[in-house]
């Protein structure tokens, strides 16, 4: 099971690298830099890996819905979300994709929602309530805080474009959809920062080149190509329970990094999440089968 720990490293990582890579560039401009470089990186992953990029033609719109909710949309809000959270409060906030994911799904599927994902529905609803906290006076004004806003509305669009893909059905390799994915947010991201910004990215430092070059290879590659080889080891639903670790290690690596500190109600309120992500995607895969999931 190396592989969901690798994984869920470079992305648990990749939150104080963003925060970091914030302070010499715009957030259009990294994430349109960052998702082309990750493109390039994952497309030669999957050649070097024998695999194919083709997509059939009457699949390429949903590639491309997909791409631009699920990596556009969840990028850019989280790099937004960044600029004004710390990048723990928004790795905690942003991994409540699985429970919107189960919202949606009953809302555009049909699946229901049975008394297992409702308590796991109403532990992520109180986690969110406790991290808000800092946010409490201006949400009993009736405001709603830039930062609040973007970091849910990346959860909100990831869980919407899976959702999609999982009535879609788009027919390629999986490896091949993510890579034309990226492909797609990344030219998003570039319209948006010609569009909306002046482009900045200055990379003069050597530290911070080093900083974007794990930003590009590491999350945007490797891990994709580990969480698609663990996949076909242990199938999706145990490997989904690999996204656990992802804030885990991103609340770590940036106490360790950046000097960040969670209160009492921010580690009250990351521990109601963490229980309903566990509630739904581990104790229904393993009530399911009868038995825990085994190590690959």
């Amino acid at each position: 099971m190396w592989r969901i720990w690798a994984a869920a490293l470079f992305w648990g990582l990749n939150f104080p690298t963003v925060k970091t890579l914030l302070s010499v560039a715009s957030p259009w401009t990294l994430r349109a830099a960052g998702l082309a470089a990750g493109t390039l990186v994952l497309a030669a992953t999957t050649l070097a890996m024998r695999k194919s990029l083709v997509v059939p033609r009457r699949h390429w719109l949903a590639v491309a819905v997909g791409g631009l909710l699920s990596v556009a949309a969840f990028n850019v809000l989280a790099a937004f979300a960044q600029m004004t959270l710390t990048a723990s409060r928004s790795a905690i906030l942003t991994y409540t994709m699985p429970l919107w994911s189960v919202l949606f799904a009953w809302i555009a599927l049909a699946e229901p929602i049975d008394r297992l994902r409702a308590a796991a529905l109403g532990l992520g609803a109180g986690g969110i309530v406790l991290l808000a906290a800092p946010f409490w006076p201006s949400l009993s004004a009736g405001v709603v805080p830039p930062g609040l806003a973007f970091v849910l509305g990346s959860a909100i669009v990831w869980a919407a474009g899976t959702v999609f893909l999982r009535w879609a059905r788009p027919e390629a390799d999986p490896m091949a959809l993510t890579t034309w994915q990226l492909a797609v947010g990344a030219t998003a991201a570039g319209l948006g920062m010609l569009a909306f910004e002046t482009p900045r990215l200055d990379l003069s430092n050597a530290s911070m080149q080093a900083v974007f070059a794990y930003h590009a290879v590491f999350p945007q590659g490797i891990a994709y190509a580990l969480w698609f080889a663990l996949i076909a080891r242990v199938g999706a639903s145990t490997a989904a329970l690999g996204t656990l670790l992802v804030p885990v290690f991103a609340v770590a690596a940036s106490a360790l990094l950046l000097g960040e500190r969670l209160g009492l109600l921010d580690w009250a309120g990351f521990a109601l999440i963490l229980s309903g992500v566990v509630l739904d995607q581990g104790m229904r895969g393993w009530l399911s089968r009868g038995e825990p999931p085994r190590p690959a």
